[in-house]
């Protein structure tokens, strides 16, 4: 399971020119499920995503994660993260889990981020989604279980 982890001012997703998810300061997190992830996979990745310290304390290190600065989080789906990129000049997607599974497990992070997060958003599964976001930093990283 991978989680690319973007702290942002501000981030929406629009589905069909509607507004589904959105949130002000806090994390967009980019979720990609592989074939061989699991419940115990969602699991640490919520655990990790909640407790992952990005924000600033007040001497402006990195210390402070999103349930202490109270920070929303957006929580979207992104197959392509599960791309093999070793070789070539195409991606290929084998080792992503199947739509069924990934859909599953998508939704298993969302609720188990939801049980210990007041303010959470998704995007919407499988959709062609557009995603806008003002990075805040630029801070990024890429979590991987």
């Amino acid at each position: 399971m991978k989680a690319l982890l973007q702290r942002v001012s501000q981030a929406r997703v629009e589905v069909d020119s509607d507004v589904v998810g959105e949130i002000g300061p806090g994390l967009l997190v980019l979720v990609g499920i592989d074939a061989h992830d699991t419940e115990a996979s969602v699991d640490a990745l919520a655990d990790r995503l909640l407790q992952y310290r990005v924000f600033a304390d007040e001497s402006g290190r990195m210390n402070l994660n999103v349930q202490q600065v109270n920070g929303g989080i957006l929580l979207v789906s992104q197959f392509t993260l599960s791309a093999d990129t070793h070789k070539g000049l195409r991606p290929g997607f084998s080792t992503a889990a199947i739509p069924s599974e990934g859909e599953r497990l998508f939704l298993r992070v969302v609720e188990r981020v939801r049980e210990r997060h007041s303010t959470v958003a998704t995007g919407q599964f499988g959709a062609n989604m557009q995603v806008s976001l003002i990075n805040d930093g630029p801070v990024t990283f890429l979590l991987e279980n």
